[in-house]
């Protein structure tokens, strides 16, 4: 329950006086939808507020069905009923990858090992809801009338004395984390939002224009975190432990040190109690923010001043904040709107704050950040997983991704519709079993302009020479949505990129255009170089390491740049690498080169090539 009555009030006079017959509630728009009836009929016959029930199923699913797979958080249908009994504890036969999340070779490795999920007992409101209908969980699962009328029935039953109070029971939460899920729900009932679900399904949420929604309140001042969410603060401990080892993060003075140049975005693979757990654990690993999947609380454990062991890649680590977000790359496979609206609004505060591009070359997910050295390729993770919608994630950042180049540019950047582009991907739930058909930010390529051709090959991952595959952790040939690729060749409704020194193609037909045109620049080999080496860190030369920091080798990966070819340019980079070996923060040491680098977007994930092998060329 809200602890802040003058606040409620202000914010739901206008659904209050609509709930209670004072005042008309905005006219939906005439639509043929089913689904749009379907809250029109369970509004009705609950006595909810229609523009409730579309504002909180928009927070929770945006009205979508989901192919009736469950969320990140055991929720199905638009209403989010969650149903743990069914959806499982969130396991998968996947090893999401075995790298060691310092990637600093100057250390050993740290493979630490995570306990099994534990959910909360929380996630199972599908079963009050069947009471309420006399139904079943099963009806309510797979059929989205009747799930939208098991979220009415409850919003009906969690309803005292006003629908904010309803609202924030329905959200799962308490305190400020219920406050900030239910002001999300009626800033949408302010403002109204129309669009079309992942199923076809047209439907509208009209504006109510005098629907206060006052800012949330402060938060603790020991986070940093933008005012408008809820946040709290679970530090992460720097201890010293035997052996002469400590946890679980490196202190540091970024970004007097060192600039943060990249967001990397995680997901938990396993649940918020367990993740906090794991977070406060000194011989574990640790990251900079978790976000909860039901309704967007944000939890800080590591100063964005200091280093977290999170991206398996010790220079991205040092150069980046991690954020993960609860929630599992194939088993669950929808995130909440709750979640994505939170983390963009943290994305854009720290953004601001650090100055770092709101594009895909900096806002990165933990797949697109490369190994090491040839022999860490194989272990780096894939999270979030083909299943995390970066157009949507872009649009609530307030920068949209693609058109911005004219019809022909020799850029492009990937961005398909996310509803409707359903690769055939396998093994979410079971080796080689194909996935349910569902959205996805992923485009997978082809090494020749035809479905049946095989993937391309990724030499650091599939060493043995084989093509990708696709299963859903294999992303040795497939492009994400936000990417920057140069053309390579177009024959019909065809179009190859450039991609860890191949051509790889994908259908691209006029009538639904999965790549925009783009304006940047791009690299390629400098003139009288056959080859240039591809690197997955921009570390100093040799001659910047002072006599007590031993010198970090500069070895390339196992691909192939070539003379003629060309990729997106994300602009040069000095080279850097941080010495923290020891508990004694004293004895840290930032290393600072001559040599420059040019991040380029090299296969699916990152790379670096040096800026002296490289031209940069404007691609338009």
């Amino acid at each position: 329950m809200s602890s802040h009555p003058f606040r409620r009030t202000a914010t739901i006079t206008a659904a209050l006086a609509i709930a209670a017959g004072l005042a008309t509630a905005p006219a939906q728009a005439e639509t043929t939808s089913q689904r749009q009836q379907d809250f029109k009929a369970a509004a009705k016959e609950f006595g909810v507020p229609e523009n409730i029930l579309l504002g909180v199923s928009y927070l929770e699913s945006r009205w979508d069905f989901n192919a009736g797979t469950p969320s990140t958080s055991a929720g199905y249908g638009p209403m989010h009923l969650t149903d743990l009994r069914e959806a499982g504890v969130a396991t998968s036969h996947h090893d999401e990858g075995t790298e060691d999340p310092r990637g600093d070779e100057a250390r050993p490795a740290l493979h630490p090992q995570a306990g099994p999920p534990a959910p909360p007992p929380t996630l199972q409101t599908i079963d009050e809801a069947a009471k309420l209908l006399n139904t079943d969980a099963g009806t309510l699962r797979t059929n989205p009338t009747q799930n939208i009328r098991g979220g009415a029935a409850l919003l009906a039953k969690y309803h005292t004395s006003d629908w904010y109070d309803a609202v924030e029971r329905y959200s799962g939460s308490t305190g400020e984390a219920a406050e900030t899920f239910a002001d999300e729900v009626f800033a949408t009932i302010k403002t109204g939002v129309t669009r079309t679900t992942d199923d076809g399904q047209q439907i509208t949420l009209a504006a109510t224009p005098d629907v206060t929604t006052p800012q949330h309140e402060t938060n603790p001042a020991n986070v940093e975190c933008p005012k408008t969410v809820a946040c709290e603060s679970v530090p992460a401990p720097y201890q010293q432990l035997p052996d002469n080892d400590y946890g679980n993060h490196d202190l540091a003075n970024r970004p007097e040190s060192q600039k943060i140049d990249h967001i990397v975005i995680h997901d938990t693979e396993g649940y918020w109690d367990n993740v906090l757990d794991l977070a406060q654990d000194p011989t574990y690993v640790s990251w900079h923010y978790t976000i909860r999947s039901n309704d967007g609380l944000i939890a800080q454990h590591v100063p964005t001043k200091d280093v977290a062991w999170h991206a398996g890649n010790w220079f991205v680590n040092a150069k980046s904040i991690g954020i993960e977000h609860e929630g599992f790359a194939a088993k669950g496979t929808w995130y909440t709107e709750a979640m994505y609206r939170s983390s963009a609004k943290l994305v854009g505060y720290l953004a601001r704050k650090y100055g770092i591009p709101l594009d895909r070359a900096h806002i990165i997910g933990h797949d697109n950040v490369p190994g090491t050295i040839p022999s860490t390729i194989k272990g780096m993770h894939w999270d979030p997983g083909p299943y995390w919608d970066w157009s949507h994630y872009f649009d609530l950042l307030g920068a949209p991704l693609g058109g911005f180049g004219l019809p022909g540019s020799s850029l492009v950047t990937i961005d398909p519709d996310f509803a409707t582009n359903q690769p055939a991907f396998t093994g979410c739930d079971s080796p080689g079993t194909p996935c349910a058909p569902r959205g996805s930010e992923a485009v997978v390529l082809h090494s020749e302009p035809s479905e049946t051709s095989p993937l391309l090959k990724d030499a650091g991952l599939h060493t043995d020479g084989s093509p990708s595959t696709m299963d859903v952790s294999d992303v040795g040939s497939r492009v994400a949505t936000g990417q920057q690729y140069a053309v390579a060749d177009v024959r019909g409704d065809w179009t190859a990129v450039w991609y860890l020194g191949q051509k790889g193609w994908f259908h691209n037909p006029k009538n639904a255009r999965v790549a925009k045109p783009a304006i940047g620049w791009v690299v390629t080999p400098k003139p009288g170089l056959a080859t240039v080496p591809v690197f997955g860190r921009a570390y100093p030369e040799p001659e910047a390491y002072p006599a007590n920091v031993p010198v970090q080798a500069i070895t390339p990966l196992p691909y192939t740049l070539s003379a003629g070819q060309k990729y997106s340019s994300a602009g040069t980079v000095g080279s850097e690498y941080y010495y923290a070996v020891t508990f004694d923060a004293a004895d840290h040491v930032v290393v600072k080169g001559k040599l420059k680098y040019v991040q380029i977007q090299f296969g699916h994930r990152i790379a670096f090539v040096k800026a002296d092998d490289v031209r940069l060329v404007p691609a338009f």
